[in-house]
């Protein structure tokens, strides 16, 4: 049996997973998660991220840098389980260890309120350095930035 080569349409090419240009300068990974983390846009470092607590901005609102591309699903909060798991698993051993005759209902008050709070804090941070992360590797559609795409003439 022969195999024969598909040719693609030139608006599929074209699409976000177009490999990036030699021409672009490479983007600093460390910097735009720091400036993730902080929330703001990881081109810019001045412009929000969020719009709302979770919600990010559709683009920076100081130099307009597209911020729709990312596709953090579940790895924020996944990565918010992981580490805030691993903060209140040491301290839950380290005051089992020097407190060993602490009051059940304590341990039934303290954890989970400080778990909660943990995990509110961490989640829009963690997602702020995975957004920056995903800019600065220019992955789901962020490598495109700036470039002409061709339209899809079927649409």
């Amino acid at each position: 049996m022969e195999s024969r080569a598909i040719d693609t349409p030139s608006y599929v090419r074209a699409s976000s997973s177009a490999p990036p240009n030699k021409d672009e300068a490479p983007r600093n990974a460390w910097q735009a998660i720091r400036k993730g983390l902080r929330g703001c846009c990881p081109n810019c470092g001045e412009g929000k991220m969020f719009r709302s607590y979770l919600k990010v901005n559709d683009a920076c609102p100081h130099c307009g840098e597209e911020l729709f591309h990312q596709r953090a699903d579940d790895a924020p909060p996944y990565m918010t389980i992981f580490v805030v798991g691993h903060i209140i698993g040491t301290f839950m051993i380290l005051v089992e260890e020097y407190w060993p005759d602490a009051p059940i209902w304590l341990h039934a008050m303290v954890w989970p309120t400080i778990t909660l709070i943990l995990s509110l804090w961490l989640l829009p941070i963690i997602k702020g350095g995975l957004i920056g992360h995903q800019w600065a590797l220019r992955m789901h559609g962020f490598e495109t930035v700036g470039r002409k795409l061709i339209e899809n003439p079927w649409r």
